[in-house]
């Protein structure tokens, strides 16, 4: 079962006071980001339409993982009358803290229609150590 990351609290949307303001240029430099976790592991799910692998960075430090990219877009039409041409450039950061059983140095990154998921596994449990009996060695 996946539960909502948000909901307890793991990766709070650094977003949220930019949301308020509605507008397109908020949304593109905060792109909407959905966490979730599982048993063995934590997702992390970014969309960025239009923005081409080799313009995405995903790095992990100190705990910490930060996607950056840059969208690069420009589209002509032209009719007999008419001309028409839009382009748009923008770039954003997101960072996401680690919760502690989170291993850093086995991030995995996908990046399919638009939809960038950054898989990070759960460290092995190491369980805990039951009593033992401690023998005394005779002096």
């Amino acid at each position: 079962m996946v539960e909502s990351a948000h909901k307890s609290g793991f990766f709070p949307s650094l977003a949220d006071p930019l949301r308020q303001f509605g507008s397109k240029v908020a949304d593109w430099f905060a792109p909407a980001a959905e966490a979730a976790v599982n048993g063995s592991a934590y997702r992390i799910s970014m969309e960025v339409p239009g923005v081409a692998e080799g313009d995405i960075d995903v790095t992990v430090h100190e705990g910490v993982v930060t996607v950056t990219g840059e969208k690069k877009s420009e589209r002509e039409e032209k009719g007999e009358t008419w001309f028409f041409s839009e382009r748009e450039y923008g770039s954003f950061s997101r960072s996401f803290r680690l919760p502690p059983d989170a291993d850093g140095d086995k991030v995995d990154a996908d990046l399919k229609d638009g939809l960038l998921t950054i898989t990070v596994p759960k460290r092995a449990e190491t369980p805990p150590e039951g009593a033992r009996k401690v023998s005394i060695r005779k002096g």
